[in-house]
C-alpha cells in the first residue's frame, strides 16, 4: 500500500471503498468487485547464482499503487505485486487493511534492490520507506526473501528496468 501526502485522498476513499482478492490466473487479475484489474506479468530475481521467477500483478496506475493487495486473504509462494511508479522517487508504503505479512524490495532504475523490508505486520500504519529514490517496489509474501537468500543489491529481471533485463 502506497502511503504520500498527494495521495492521501485517494487512499482514504480506495481504502473504504474497493475490495481486492484477485485470482492468480490469466492475463489479468481483477477485482471481486470488477472495480480494479491488474495485469499480470513474469518477473524474475537473479541472486546468490539463481533465477527466481515470480508471477506478478502490476500496479501502474494510482488506483492499482492505492488498492495493492489490500483484502487479500492469501498469496501463492510465487506470486507478488510489483509497483511502478514511473519515475525515481522516496517512496514510503504502508500495511493498511493488508490482511498478510509482506517482504517489500525497493528497485532502483537499473533493476537492483535498494532496500528490503521483510515482515511488514499486517494492518499496520508505520511507514516503511525506500533507502533511497527508487522506480519501483516488489511486494512478495513474508519471508520470500529471508527463504530465498534475497538481499540489496540483487538483480530484478522485467522490461520496466530496461537494459538490465536483457542480460
Amino acid at each position: 500500500m502506497l502511503r504520500s501526502t498527494r495521495r492521501a485522498a485517494v487512499l482514504a476513499f480506495l481504502g473504504f471503498a474497493l475490495v481486492g482478492g484477485a485470482p492468480m490466473s490469466g492475463a489479468w487479475a481483477q477485482s471481486p468487485n470488477g472495480n480494479v484489474s491488474f495485469q499480470r506479468a513474469d518477473l524474475s530475481i537473479e541472486s546468490g547464482g539463481k533465477r527466481i521467477p515470480f508471477k506478478v500483478e502490476i500496479a501502474d496506475t494510482d488506483e492499482r499503487r492505492a488498492l495493492g493487495l489490500m483484502y487479500r486473504t492469501s498469496l501463492p509462494a510465487d506470486a507478488g505485486m510489483l509497483f511502478d511508479f514511473k519515475h525515481d522517487q522516496d517512496v514510503a508504503m504502508w500495511m493498511r487493511n493488508t490482511r498478510i505479512p509482506l517482504d517489500m524490495l525497493f528497485i532502483d532504475r537499473a533493476g537492483r534492490i535498494v532496500n528490503i523490508a521483510q515482515r511488514a505486520v499486517p494492518y499496520s500504519e508505520a511507514t516503511i520507506s525506500s533507502a533511497a529514490p527508487v522506480l519501483a517496489v516488489l511486494e512478495l509474501n513474508g519471508g520470500t526473501a529471508a527463504r530465498l537468500g534475497l538481499k540489496a543489491g540483487d538483480q530484478v529481471i522485467y522490461p520496466l528496468f530496461g537494459d538490465a533485463a536483457k542480460n
